[in-house]
């Protein structure tokens, strides 16, 4: 592999020791060898003058397949949101749709320096999108949605307990590990209302078993957290808490709706929020109290969530986002600026579980680098460049992207995908998956 050196930079290595560093970066063999200096000579040289150089954003919850259903699933809230348009939409997929859907999602995240996500795609078709992942350059743990209860379901969707079981295991035996590492499978649950006490049960014993993750939603929406009190007896951590799916290999998406007893279960089993500001705020579900999980020592990281409850995948709006909101609800000095570049970095990382491969600038770490321009007017003059990067600089401002060593964005420009082919492919592949589904 071509050796590969960023020059000129200010670098912002994120991690447990934080540090603000000017000087180069030098990878060799897709790792990093070098930080604030090394060679001054490789095969490859970026220039990031005005610029700074930090660990590729992980985002921990996004949904790949759902990207081609952006603006198709506005003005509703959570359940009707699902019942009516993303359930029936997902049903109409095809491996083709799929497929187009997630190289929309990888060239968007890309171009926005996210290097890594942890994305729940739909119950079928999920090979198309780990070869989209594979063959992009992205890195991603990826899980099938297990779907084998709940109302309003539609035909293609649903599957067995048998069936969740048995897919979930062939894609973690087929695809774990492959692409130089860059892949991993998790077990996904949809949420407790689409899952069988039997599944969650099962398939949170199979995930400690095989040492896989566990990717789940709870606690998004109040009408929710009353439905599932009805079926189960108990709130949504506590029930998940009591089936085995809690603990350091566990993300659980939004949790807005948590009382002091579902708290204390996140900060004492280890379990990881997987935070979507933006999301909650566009389906009007809340916000989390994310200032009251840090101060329990509870891990919270940050996703965009699905493109048709967002409509971006963009770390820094979601950065900017949670820090605005938590300072809304706990004062100015809550949630800095640090917190959420490392809750979109190294703590993205840790609920994913490979803080020791990637989240932060580190030698000997896998390099997936972005480089983001803040000589410009909606950052100067940036006195502190780490506020910049924050509260200032927009995904417009990526100027280089690097995923184990090898350079997917140069100069703002994907260079592992077609960015012209994948906009005309996803417009005419909606117009067919929303035929499919009657939603147009």
């Amino acid at each position: 592999m071509p050796t590969l050196r960023i020059t000129n930079g200010t670098l912002l290595t994120s991690g447990p020791r934080h540090q603000i560093i000017a000087g180069d970066l030098y990878i060799q063999d897709g790792r990093i060898t070098h930080i604030g200096g090394g060679p001054t000579t490789a095969d490859e040289t970026l220039d990031a003058r005005g610029s700074v150089v930090i660990p590729g954003f992980v985002q921990s919850h996004v949904h790949l397949c759902q990207t081609l259903f952006r603006g198709a699933a506005d003005d509703l809230e959570l359940l009707d949101w699902l019942k009516t348009r993303i359930w029936r939409l997902e049903a109409a997929h095809t491996p083709e749709s799929i497929r187009v859907s997630a190289q929309l999602a990888v060239a968007e995240l890309m171009c926005g320096g996210t290097t890594c996500a942890l994305t729940m795609e739909s119950v079928h078709h999920t090979d198309a999108v780990l070869e989209v992942v594979a063959e992009s350059g992205f890195r991603a743990v990826v899980g099938k949605c297990l779907m084998d209860a709940g109302e309003d379901v539609p035909a293609g969707l649903r599957e067995t307990t048998a069936q969740a079981r048995t897919e979930s295991l062939r894609l973690l035996d087929t695809w774990h590990g492959q692409a130089d590492g860059r892949l991993q499978i998790a077990f996904a649950p949809r949420f407790v209302l689409s899952c069988t006490e039997t599944l969650l049960r099962d398939i949170a014993a199979l995930a400690r078993d095989k040492g896989v993750r566990l990717h789940t939603h709870a606690a998004e929406n109040r009408d929710e957290v009353a439905l599932v009190i009805r079926l189960t007896g108990r709130r949504n951590l506590a029930y998940l808490h009591a089936l085995g799916l809690t603990g350091p290999q566990v993300g659980v998406a939004h949790c807005i709706w948590l009382d002091e007893e579902e708290l204390d279960i996140l900060a004492e089993t280890g379990t990881h929020v997987l935070h979507c500001p933006s999301s909650n705020l566009k389906l009007g579900s809340g916000i989390a109290p994310v200032v009251e999980m840090l101060e329990r020592g509870i891990s919270v990281s940050l996703g965009a969530d699905g493109a048709p409850c967002n409509n971006r995948l963009d770390a820094f709006t979601e950065m900017r986002t949670a820090a605005l909101l938590q300072k809304m609800r706990c004062g100015a000095a809550k949630l800095t600026a640090l917190e959420a570049f490392q809750m979109a970095t190294w703590q993205g990382a840790r609920a994913l579980g490979l803080e020791r491969e990637i989240g932060s600038l580190e030698v000997g770490k896998a390099a997936d680098v972005t480089v983001v321009n803040l000589d410009t007017l909606h950052a100067a003059p940036h006195p502190d460049p780490l506020s910049a990067l924050v509260y200032a600089a927009t995904a417009g401002d990526v100027r280089h992207v690097v995923i184990a060593g090898r350079v997917v964005v140069r100069n703002g420009a994907l260079t592992t995908l077609e960015a012209a082919a994948i906009r005309a492919q996803a417009r005419q592949a909606f117009a067919t998956v929303a035929t499919r589904a009657g939603v147009l």
